[in-house]
């Protein structure tokens, strides 16, 4: 598989505190690669680090197969884009402005593909409206745009939809699935927005206390997140002995509820628990979902 970034043993400190903890991560080339993680996990210090804000402690990483401690990493820094943390705008200028400030940043030689950028980011008809008028998803969105200056094929997305209101989350997640499908960017998207990040994800790298806990594949994912039923009753005593009988894996959640993580023959299942006299109120399918999934893997607590 051709990777864009790979990441080996990497690892930040600043005095005491350890930010990064021998972090080893594989984006691969065309991904949309979820980077999960609680606040204060590690994400915003690996963006930085790749972006050449601050240099690792130890490890190393390398972009576009050139090594970060390669003269010529600089080469390969010119195919990304960043949004890191806040999007850096001007809010005194325009869209069409503060576009022309980053083609002069980079040095290009002329202000050729600033209305076809604007168009992909959907702020083609904002005219002189000034960027402190826009609306924060218009905002981040006017980020993104910067970031795509130079025609980068690799995106990097620092909690890109943090405080935007529902539209605006859908403006973005749009936008990403535009730039990755259409563009063929590569994108690697840092959150603790962990259903949203589930609607665009095609790869993930679940990360806690600067450590690489687990990466996979959709596919991988999907396989992982257990299907289960769940089952309210009116004797759940009755309930677990009947399952532990018929030795099937379960979860007991409340004095009602519970989790049967096999498939159940529903008629069977009702019928054996009458003759325990234990009502069924309700059946359903359920899917474990990401978030519970991720709060697993790192063994519980509260995603934040």
């Amino acid at each position: 598989m051709d990777y864009i970034l790979t990441t080996n043993a990497l690892s930040k400190s600043y005095k005491d505190f350890k930010a990064l903890n021998g972090l080893s991560m594989n984006v691969p080339k065309g991904a949309i690669y979820g980077f999960v993680g609680k606040n204060g996990a590690g994400k915003t210090t690996l963006i930085r680090l790749i972006c050449g804000l601050q240099e690792p402690t130890s490890g190393e990483y390398t972009l576009y197969g050139r090594k970060n401690t390669d003269k010529e990493v600089v080469k390969s820094r010119r195919r990304m884009g960043a949004v890191v943390e806040t999007p850096s705008i001007y809010l005194d200028m325009t869209a069409e402005d503060n576009l022309k400030q980053q083609y002069r940043v980079l040095g290009l030689p002329s202000f050729e593909g600033i209305h076809d950028i604007l168009k992909l980011v959907g702020l083609e008809n904002t005219g002189k409206k000034k960027a402190k008028n826009f609306s924060l998803g218009m905002r981040q969105r006017l980020g993104i745009a910067i970031a795509l200056v130079g025609n980068p094929d690799f995106l990097i997305l620092d909690e890109p939809v943090n405080g935007l209101d529902p539209q605006g989350i859908i403006e973005i997640r749009e936008l990403i699935l535009k730039l990755n499908q259409e563009e063929q960017i590569t994108i690697l998207i840092s959150s603790h927005i962990l259903d949203e990040l589930s609607k665009v994800s095609t790869h993930y790298g679940f990360i806690d206390n600067g450590c690489m806990i687990k990466e996979m594949s959709v596919a991988e994912l999907e396989a992982a997140c257990r299907k289960c039923v769940h089952i309210e009753v009116s004797d759940i005593k009755a309930l677990a002995r009947l399952l532990d009988k018929m030795k099937v894996e379960y979860k007991i959640l409340s004095d009602t509820t519970a989790d049967i993580y096999a498939k159940v023959k529903v008629s069977q299942l009702t019928q054996e628990l009458m003759k325990e006299n234990c009502e069924v109120y309700t059946m359903q399918e359920h899917d474990e979902s990401l978030e519970s999934y991720y709060i697993s893997l790192i063994g519980g607590g509260k995603n934040e």
